[in-house]
């Protein structure tokens, strides 16, 4: 028998057969269907998925009758990791949850701690375990120069005591494909403007850290494909390489909308090289090829339904990162190349209509997909039921890194567009989201034993972890455990590094966390962007 848990999604038409004779009753309504087993799960679904929502022993059939006391259900409620001020106390809620992730009891300080170690391979070094992540921004000029904005996020980054900066930005290789309108990209003043904000970064970490030894600092670059908005922030002007039977809708892309032909798909390969040139120029010691979050890369990926020499079968939907990749090296070859990718996905998530009111977005709930079975338009994903992941291309595409002399890989999942619970966990939803779904600290789990897995076939992959941040205080001690139990290289910080920049250089010198500063995943350093505002923690950043 499948062992189920809170938050775990299954099709509803396999419920009975997977629980077969510890089923006490199936309950069935106009509005989704329930089911008490032994262990007392109650499942609750709609539109052929399901979810476990209740966990604990509560209800019972009555003569085998469906009419016990289901009709009514409260919404599932989740504790706030800011109430909690004791890491036994943290550690007993993993085990209630049944969550197994590593989590120290202490923190070790200075020069001892797991957090400070060096890492070292070939070319690449860096001075300790903490990484900066790239981050879209949102306070460049229409023409994609820093503002002053920008540099300040960078002297803070800089400033973070972070020995590994992986690209400090999302730096779009041509204008159409800018992810907003104030995105930095690549133009005739970038080999300029990227020196000073790298020199910003670097200054600031002299002054703050005291030494820039074994520092390295990497740009993101990146297409934004699907999701292109280079001119207004309320009008989409994608670049897309298939048609998408739920994205399409959603974005409103009509069925004769034009795909991306090979012609310009070979455009953006030269625009890549040409944006790691100028990155090599600046002084930049790696770039990273993105490959996540629903972005071009990642998007070439789960091109399946695509014809030409860029979708279809393994070879063809990576053809664009191994030509990108050629052009890199014979442009730059001292050139160090990192990659970005999300490692796996699920179906695109919507908000519950029917448990949605007075504003709130209901709780996550994936599309219906049975019609769409197998799922041949995600990478990560398993084809016969897409709310669950499939690691085998994964390890394909790892083991086409090394085949590549790629040595150092950023490990995420899904996409902030269609399933952002999964992308970056919170207890607060963007504007544009839905409640949680489930327990998030499900889904920082989930990426951690995910880079565990891929780390435990990859040794010799420099590997960085993400998802961290909704761990708020408990941060430094799960990413402590997790670095000396070999779960990962390092653990990269994206919201908390905007919230509260100098968390690792707090941890690794043994200063008390400054509860006041710690990211608490209210959502709105994305929620705000959305609306036109600038990159920023609004809640915990005065400036």
């Amino acid at each position: 028998m499948q062992k189920l848990r809170v938050g775990d999604w299954i099709l509803t038409h396999n419920l009975e057969t997977m629980l077969g004779n510890n089923v006490e009753y199936h309950y069935r309504s106009s509005t989704g269907e329930a089911l008490v087993v032994d262990g007392g799960f109650l499942v609750s679904g709609v539109n052929q998925q399901a979810q476990v929502v209740w966990a604990e022993r509560t209800f019972s059939a009555l003569s085998g009758q469906a009419t016990a006391a289901l009709t009514t259900m409260s919404e599932p409620s989740y504790l706030h990791l800011g109430g909690i001020r004791n890491v036994e106390v943290f550690r007993r809620h993993l085990q209630d949850l049944q969550i197994a992730i590593p989590c120290d009891v202490e923190l070790i300080a200075g020069e001892a701690s797991p957090l400070a170690q060096p890492v070292r391979s070939d070319a690449i070094h860096f001075g300790n375990r903490f990484a900066i992540q790239p981050m879209e921004g949102w306070d460049g000029t229409a023409y994609g120069r820093p503002t002053e904005l920008t540099f300040r996020r960078w002297r803070r980054f800089g400033a973070s005591g972070a020995k590994l900066i992986w690209g400090g930005e999302a730096v779009a290789v041509s204008h159409d494909g800018r992810a907003n309108p104030n995105q930095l990209a690549i133009n005739k003043h970038a080999r300029i403007d990227l020196y000073k904000l790298r020199e910003a970064l670097v200054a600031e970490h002299q002054r703050s850290i005291g030494s820039v030894a074994n520092l390295m600092v990497g740009l993101q670059l990146t297409h934004s494909g699907r999701y292109s908005h280079p001119n207004f922030k309320d009008r989409l002007e994608p670049r897309i390489l298939y048609r998408h039977p739920i994205l399409d809708k959603r974005l409103g892309i009509p069925d004769d909308y034009p795909l991306l032909s090979d012609g310009e798909i070979r455009k953006i390969v030269e625009n890549f090289h040409t944006a790691a040139q100028v990155a090599y120029d600046s002084g930049f010691d790696f770039v990273d090829i993105k490959h996540c979050h629903g972005y071009l890369g990642h998007e070439f990926l789960s091109a399946h339904t695509r014809a030409g020499d860029y979708g279809g079968s393994f070879e063809n939907r990576t053809r664009f990162l191994r030509e990108v990749v050629a052009g890199v090296r014979a442009a730059a070859p001292s050139l160090i190349i990192g990659v970005r990718l999300s490692a796996f996905d699920t179906i695109p998530f919507k908000p519950d209509s029917p448990r949605s009111a007075s504003g709130k977005p209901g709780p996550g709930v994936p599309e219906a997909f049975r019609a769409l079975l197998p799922y041949r338009w995600g990478f990560g994903v398993d084809v016969a039921n897409p709310v669950q992941a499939d690691l085998t291309e994964p390890v394909q595409f790892l083991s086409l890194l090394g085949e590549l002399g790629i040595q150092i890989v950023n490990l995420s999942a899904g996409s902030p567009y269609y399933n952002p619970h999964l992308q970056r966990p919170a207890l607060y939803p963007p504007s544009d989201g839905y409640q949680p779904p489930e327990e998030p600290l499900l889904r920082v789990a989930q990426q951690m034993q995910m880079t565990h897995t891929l780390k435990q076939k990859f040794p010799h992959l420099i590997t960085v972890g993400s998802a961290y941040t909704y761990l708020q205080d408990f941060l430094p001690y799960v990413a402590q455990a997790a670095v000396r139990e070999g779960w990962v290289d390092c653990v990269g910080l994206g919201r908390m590094a905007l919230a509260y920049p100098t968390l690792p250089i707090d941890v690794i010198r043994g200063q008390p966390m400054q509860r006041k500063r710690v990211c608490r995943t209210f959502s709105d350093c994305t929620t705000a962007p959305r609306a036109g505002l600038p990159s920023g923690c609004y809640p915990l950043d005065e400036h």
